[in-house]
């Protein structure tokens, strides 16, 4: 390839033809296939499953049902590598955290190998709280993926631990071996392990991410309602009304015209369960926890920011508190999974009204993540349409209220370009713009 400048490069490629459906004289063909569910039973869809030996390489990816057959030739030496690292958020969240404090702790440990894999966050084969720190930045957005591991591993599934207690003490097998293909394997099944998912929440197929999350109680956040000053700078101090709890993270908005984030003061929480990648876009991330329930007396401050104000404007007006980025809940010390809402005065703030944000990343290259908050339950329709108004892709479900996302690939768009996204309820509709870069 030559560009205008004169200058070039080259790359060389190969193009294996196979006639997998023993179209052609030759070797006769077996499948090799197999299954891979997490340990929950959970299928595991979107693997890519990697075949290679006998001068072949071939990938299939698992269907819905975590099945994969290949087609190869019969008395062949192959190798089988299963790999996926896509939305490494899959599972995770703060509650997680809680669950590798208790077994650091050694207060509950976590009770399958499977379990500890998916806690050794940093691939260091030993769980640590430098592996609480991988997961909680992941959790905040400060990272968008394992530094030193992937979003899923996979365990070949005949493989028994030696030591259950310690899954490293051996290497355990993360691909298979087949020497000699006799006849076909369809029994070759693996485990999954989401990297950073204790509690097995993870969905195997997550075309639609939803917030189908059954709460029990509310963590109610309360802050003085104050009246902003342009020029001036103003602690809040959010505290809450019964606080007994082993943890919890949201996504706190503020309009990023009005305030400007001065500092984080130590508290309960400090700095480290805050993430502030995202000031630019008026919000601030938010994880804490502990492997013991904590619990803080009413006029006790929970957290502390200090802002600036950079125009009038009453507090409760500017600053809201949701699952915008990092899903908004809230682990009781008695087990239950509460929603977090923020009250300011008796005045909660909370979105009234269906939000569609912009795509995380925009432009993209491979894939995208749109993502809209429902204020109430409804049925939602996600259409993606090109310039010229044909319909690409549609997703269709009934929601609960709150926060949702769906997985946009360059697939399924076709071609690079400027894209419309539209978002309709029963009651609005809202579009946006996206590139595929």
């Amino acid at each position: 390839v030559t560009d205008a400048a004169g200058n070039q490069d080259f790359c060389t490629t190969f193009v294996i033809i196979q006639a997998n459906q023993e179209q052609c004289d030759g070797e006769p063909l077996l499948t090799v296939g197999g299954n891979i569910a997490t340990e929950g039973n959970v299928h595991v869809a979107n693997v890519e499953v990697n075949i290679n030996g006998s001068n072949l390489n071939v990938m299939e990816t698992t269907d819905i049902n975590g099945n994969y057959n290949i087609s190869v030739p019969a008395g062949g030496d192959y190798t089988i590598v299963p790999s996926k690292d896509i939305n490494p958020l899959n599972g995770v969240t703060t509650f997680d955290l809680v669950k590798i404090s208790k077994h650091i702790l050694n207060i509950e440990p976590l009770d399958s190998p499977y379990k500890m894999i998916a806690a050794d966050a940093n691939k260091s084969k030993s769980i640590t709280t430098l592996d609480l720190v991988h997961i909680r930045k992941l959790i905040l957005l400060i990272d968008d993926n394992f530094s030193n591991n992937t979003s899923w591993r996979f365990v070949d599934a005949d493989f028994n631990f030696p030591n259950p207690q310690n899954p490293w003490m051996t290497t355990f097998p993360e691909i298979t071996n087949i020497n000699n293909l006799p006849a076909n394997a369809l029994a070759e099944n693996f485990v999954g392990i989401k990297i950073g998912d204790v509690n097995g929440n993870a969905n195997g197929n997550q075309l639609l991410g939803s917030d189908d999350r059954d709460f029990e109680g509310t963590l109610t956040l309360t802050t003085d309602d104050v009246a902003l000053k342009a020029g001036e700078q103003y602690t809040i101090h959010i505290s809450a009304n019964e606080f007994n709890h082993f943890g919890y993270q949201f996504t706190l908005n503020f309009d990023e015209t009005v305030l400007e984030l001065v500092n984080i003061l130590d508290g309960l929480s400090t700095a480290e369960n805050f993430g502030t990648t995202l000031l630019s876009e008026g919000a601030i991330t938010a994880s804490w926890n502990t492997a013991d329930a904590m619990r803080v007396d009413e006029n006790d401050a929970v957290m502390s920011f200090v802002f600036a104000a950079k125009a009038d404007a009453q507090l409760s007006d500017v600053m809201s508190l949701n699952s915008r980025f990092t899903p908004a809940e809230a682990y009781a010390a008695n087990g239950d999974l509460q929603e977090v809402i923020l009250d300011f005065n008796n005045h909660t703030a909370e979105i009234a009204e269906v939000e569609l944000y912009q795509n995380k990343p925009n432009p993209f290259a491979e894939t995208t993540t749109i993502g809209f908050y429902l204020p109430q339950a409804d049925y939602a329709v996600l259409t993606i349409r090109d310039i010229s108004g044909k319909t690409l892709k549609t997703v269709a479900n009934q929601c609960a209220k709150g926060y949702h996302e769906i997985t946009v690939s360059k697939e399924d768009l076709g071609a690079r370009g400027v894209y419309y996204y539209q978002i309709k309820t029963t009651h609005s509709t809202k579009t946006k713009l996206m590139v595929n870069d």
